[in-house]
């Protein structure tokens, strides 16, 4: 995959990642806000921002989404094929719940 091409991907995935997160936000904020994994002072940044401002920062050429954990714990409980997949997702989501939420620095 050339360079361009993947720039052009990163910023495909951060319109749709920006896109969903406002159309989250205004549907229901505080499940919005557990689910990106945001705190209430970047769900408000988020929920401000007009089109053009979405756009704009969309077209970084870093991501604007990451994953949400960073053990191999959770890693491996996402993606374990189990037959309790319900169980293994809620426990999973229990984890995550407990870290706390990035801030705008």
């Amino acid at each position: 995959m050339e360079s361009d091409q993947i720039i052009e991907e990163i910023r495909d995935i951060n319109l749709s990642y920006m896109l969903l997160a406002k159309q989250m936000l205004r549907e229901d904020k505080v499940s919005a806000m557990y689910r990106l994994g945001i705190n209430k002072d970047v769900a408000e940044i988020l929920d401000r921002l007009t089109s053009a401002q979405l756009v704009k920062m969309a077209a970084s050429n870093m991501l604007l989404c990451r994953f949400r954990f960073d053990d191999r714990l959770i890693a491996e409980m996402l993606s374990n094929d189990n037959r309790d997949q319900a169980v293994t997702k809620s426990h999973a989501a229990i984890l995550m719940a407990g870290k706390p939420a990035e801030a705008i620095a």
